[in-house]
């Protein structure tokens, strides 16, 4: 298993709470990411070197409808109008790409994920979880500053399933989504037996919050680039690293399966990107997502030895690609409005 890089710069008890595996509490991942913020900025690694200059980059906490603390983040081109909103379903690396392309990118933290209040890791409903995000980028379209601006869904991995809910909800609402390895099927690696999905079944019934689910070793099943499977402990240090909650393990199997139904109910025009070589997240499923969705207007890029995260864990000239491929879809798209 890949250990996590240390730092010459931090020390005692901020080191101890950097690499803890159980930040449960949204006030420890919140210090965490406090301490560590001026050294993620300094890490190797592609995403980090992209400029923000000519950026307004806010971050913010608002209480949400049930009550939550809800962290938000967002970068908007300060010397032109945005040519368009970008909601972004978690992953924050390629949103000054997009803003520096002229995007407004506006992404939030799920309750119990990142900076959001709410038990570290833990989904107790997927379709709460959807209505939150739904809430959130509701109010953003209905900003006077961006009202009319053509709005597009992005979802990476558990983003993808919840971007594909969304518009599932909203079908009207959105002018086009793009799917980077979606959720909508998980890989075999990572679907347990049947008579093992009984028990889990079962049991997240009764203890959803017990971290019982078997984890793989992610990091070597989803990034193909040795040097930044080394780094993505350091600058993703809140992300959730324990063993699955039984009930968020459910609640996902659930959501998968749901959308594995519903996929010719899939009308908005559609990006999908998937590498060949993803076990995490099916690549079968998005091909048939590209082939079942009832869109007039779809493309699929699939990308010959890449693994589950085309973003942030590929060498650098793949992932070049992929943000190239991203932005010129977003700007044809753009040209037709």
């Amino acid at each position: 298993m890949v250990q996590p890089v240390r730092f010459e710069d931090i020390h005692g008890d901020l080191q101890s709470l950097l690499y803890d595996e159980c930040m449960d509490k949204a006030t420890q991942r919140r210090r965490a990411r406090e301490a560590f913020k001026e050294v993620q900025c300094g890490i190797d690694h592609c995403l980090m070197k992209i400029p923000y200059e000519g950026l307004k980059i806010e971050e913010k906490y608002e209480v949400n409808s049930r009550g939550l603390e809800i962290f938000s983040k967002s970068w908007i081109p300060e010397a032109a109008r945005p040519k368009a909103v970008v909601c972004y379903c978690h992953g924050y690396g390629i949103a000054k790409k997009l803003a520096s392309s002229g995007y407004a990118v506006f992404a939030m933290d799920y309750p119990g994920f990142g900076l959001s209040e709410g038990l570290h890791g833990y989904i107790p409903s997927f379709d709460s979880l959807v209505n939150y995000v739904v809430e959130h980028f509701s109010k953003v379209k209905e900003n006077p500053d961006f009202r009319g601006l053509p709005s597009f869904l992005f979802g990476q991995s558990m983003g993808g399933a919840v971007a594909v809910k969304i518009h599932l909800k909203q079908p009207e609402a959105w002018n086009g989504a793009i799917l980077v390895a979606p959720m909508c099927k998980l890989g075999d690696a990572m679907f347990p037996p049947w008579f093992v999905l009984q028990i889990l079944i079962v049991s997240a019934h009764l203890f959803p919050k017990l971290k019982l689910v078997q984890s793989m070793n992610f990091l070597e099943m989803a990034v193909r680039d040795v040097k930044k499977r080394e780094l993505h402990a350091a600058y993703n240090i809140i992300a959730y690293k324990d063993r699955a909650r039984l009930g968020t393990a459910l609640e996902c199997i659930k959501t998968t399966q749901e959308i594995e139904k519903r996929l010719e109910e899939v009308s908005l025009p559609l990006l999908i990107l998937h590498g060949k070589a993803d076990v995490i997240t099916d690549p079968s499923i998005s091909e048939a997502l590209y082939e079942k969705a009832s869109s007039w207007d779809k493309k699929i890029n699939l990308y010959e030895d890449a693994y589950h995260c085309l973003l942030d864990g590929e060498p650098d000239e793949m992932i070049s690609k992929v943000l190239g491929d991203i932005t010129s879809w977003l700007d044809d798209h753009i040209a037709l409005h």
